[in-house]
């Protein structure tokens, strides 16, 4: 069975003021009856893996290179994720794929780096406006699938979650038939080529506007076993209440 999770990706946003807000989701959640992940900038990795030890809420990056060292000003490494006491990375985030030109290629290479680094790879998918309204959804989950995802992945270090590009900080959501339909589809694909036990061990998380009212209804749909939040993450009332529909989910 997959686990539920709560992972909240703080993107360009977040300084030493913002910690304030890990203290008040720890007092609020001292055992969560879900995972929590926080991805922080990496410049908080550290702090906020030490604010968070001890605590149930664990931490990671939004990127990592696929190498693990060498000359590649401005990036870090697997290794230096986990050596900041992160435990998991997103990776392939529309915003990777659009703004550094990320492919599939890229994804799968960077999820071969983190998974061997004991991390665990937040894969992400999705499709734009455009393609959505040609009824290209599914055929171009399918091939993010299976272009970002290596072979060497287990239902233990690896989650995926479908960010529909259109929905991603726009206050728009897909419909709730449109959720199950991508999530279902997801699960089949993982089975069909991973085998049922990996397949069905995978947290399979939906992002894009996610809020706390909303948050509920998304939880309810089958394959859904959390989100990956963006905005609501950053504060712990919006990001508690997200971690509170998912434990009652």
């Amino acid at each position: 069975m997959a686990q539920k999770l709560a992972a909240g990706n703080w993107k360009m946003n977040g300084t030493e003021a913002s910690l304030a807000e890990i203290d008040a989701m720890i007092a609020a959640f001292p055992a969560p009856g879900c995972k929590v992940l926080i991805c922080p900038p990496a410049t908080l990795l550290d702090r906020l893996s030490t604010r968070a030890e001890g605590s149930a809420i664990a931490t990671g990056a939004q990127d990592c290179h696929m190498n693990a060292s060498g000359a590649h000003t401005g990036d870090i490494s697997a290794e230096m994720i986990k050596d900041a006491g992160g435990t998991y990375v997103i990776l392939g985030h529309s915003e990777r794929r659009t703004d550094h030109g990320e492919t599939d290629e890229i994804v799968n290479a960077k999820t071969m780096a983190a998974t061997g680094a004991g991390l665990i790879a937040v894969v992400c998918v999705g499709e734009t406006l455009e393609q959505r309204d040609a009824g290209e959804t599914l055929d171009l989950v399918g091939t993010q699938l299976a272009g970002s995802i290596p072979e060497a992945v287990t239902g233990q270090n690896l989650v995926v979650a479908y960010e529909p590009v259109w929905a991603i900080g726009t206050g728009r959501i897909p419909t709730i038939e449109q959720i199950a339909e991508v999530h279902d589809f997801m699960r089949a694909r993982l089975v069909e080529r991973f085998g049922a036990e990996i397949g069905n061990a995978v947290s399979l998380l939906y992002g894009g506007s996610v809020k706390p009212s909303n948050a509920s209804e998304i939880f309810a749909v089958a394959n859904v076993d959390g989100a990956l939040v963006g905005g609501a993450s950053l504060k712990a009332a919006d990001f508690g209440a997200i971690i509170d529909a998912l434990q009652k989910a």
